[in-house]
């Protein structure tokens, strides 16, 4: 993953793996090695290279949320026709809403 971070990171700063390796002070076999995932670059090593590309690396701990996969099973238990009826239930929702929308700008 680390690899696949900094090959990103280079590509979209317009770097070649040289530029890039010398503005880390390593080789260009060094950044093909990381990139290519043959060495686990280690996560400092990936937010420096990303730096030297000119990203930050953000980091955040998000809740985990299994809702959608809820939502699929309780799908998946209903028959080819309550799916059905539920697909025309919401399409005339949307329907109706669009209407209501463009009522309220005209």
């Amino acid at each position: 993953m680390g690899g696949d971070l900094i090959r990103e990171a280079r590509r979209r700063a317009g770097l070649t793996q040289r530029q890039l390796a010398e503005r880390a002070g390593t080789t260009q076999s060094a950044v093909a090695r990381a990139e290519s995932g043959r060495v686990d670059p280690g996560f400092e090593t990936v937010r420096r290279m990303l730096r030297l590309c000119g990203f930050n690396l953000l980091v955040a701990l998000d809740p985990y949320d299994d809702a959608d996969l809820s939502q699929a099973g309780q799908l998946l238990r209903r028959t080819p026709e309550q799916r059905f009826d539920q697909l025309v239930s919401f399409a005339r929702f949307a329907s109706d809403a669009r209407a209501a929308s463009g009522a309220r700008r005209g």
